[in-house]
């Protein structure tokens, strides 16, 4: 492992009214320990998998090659000073890896644009073409399939699902497995997305439980949920309401 494991040190939180500092798992949660190559954050809206994981790279120093996120009035000024408080167990011989938000894809796009122009066998490695010129998703896979990925490291993820279809996260997975069967290489991904939670091998880790702990594939919300919803899909919505206010699809 590159990233072995994080400590948190809540008691040293300047304040625990607001974000990071004011969320559960975060102040619950003294220590993460990293023993598989794939690791994945699940849990709701807001109960800190991303905010983590953007801590844990700005303490590594990783670059964001998908962005990062810029306010024009920042009213709390604690939003980005989680990492102050972590404490990261390293390999000494982590020396590549990125930060990729999917949020903010387009920068990094444009960015490779405006390199190809002064170098354009770059392109070589991302399929060849622009990314701006293929839909979001089909850009997500290229980045991934990437000679990125083909470089040992590590590499901190948030929400790739987030342009992907279903078919697409599926090849995602499989990209995932070739990266880690071919070298040394360490992923921390954050996501929703119930496939690709599912890779075979991956370590989960809830955030929401009252501390931040491992949880099996099949008992995570995600699953349980979208299980449920297939089932029956009817019954989550109410139908009748629609069709009394003449709403008939």
């Amino acid at each position: 492992m590159y990233l072995k494991s994080v400590e948190i040190n809540s008691d040293g939180f300047p304040t625990h009214d607001l974000y990071p500092f004011n969320i559960r798992a975060l102040n619950s949660t003294d220590r993460i320990e990293f023993s598989s190559p794939i690791t994945f954050f699940v849990g709701r809206n807001g109960s800190g998998k991303s905010a983590l994981l953007d801590a844990i790279a700005r303490k590594s120093g990783l670059l964001p090659w998908g962005g990062i996120k810029a306010h024009r009035v920042h009213e709390n000024p604690y939003e980005t000073q989680l990492a102050n408080f972590l404490a990261l167990t390293e390999n000494p011989r982590h020396s590549y890896g990125f930060h990729f938000r999917a949020e903010a894809f387009f920068n990094f796009a444009a960015s490779l644009d405006d390199i190809i122009l002064d170098d354009p066998d770059r392109d070589h490695y991302f399929g060849g073409k622009s990314l701006n010129v293929v839909s979001h998703g089909e850009s997500f896979l290229t980045f991934f399939k990437s000679y990125t990925f083909q470089l040992d490291g590590l590499y901190l993820l948030d929400e790739p699902e987030a342009a992907l279809s279903p078919h697409s996260q599926l090849e995602f997975v499989q990209i995932l497995l070739d990266a880690v069967r071919a070298g040394r290489k360490q992923y921390i991904i954050a996501t929703h997305s119930p496939i690709i939670m599912g890779c075979p091998g991956a370590k989960i880790l809830t955030f929401d439980a009252a501390a931040i702990e491992q949880i099996d594939y099949r008992l995570t919300e995600h699953y349980s949920l979208y299980r449920e919803f297939m089932s029956d899909p009817e019954k989550f919505f109410h139908l009748q309401v629609l069709h009394d206010n003449g709403f008939h699809g």
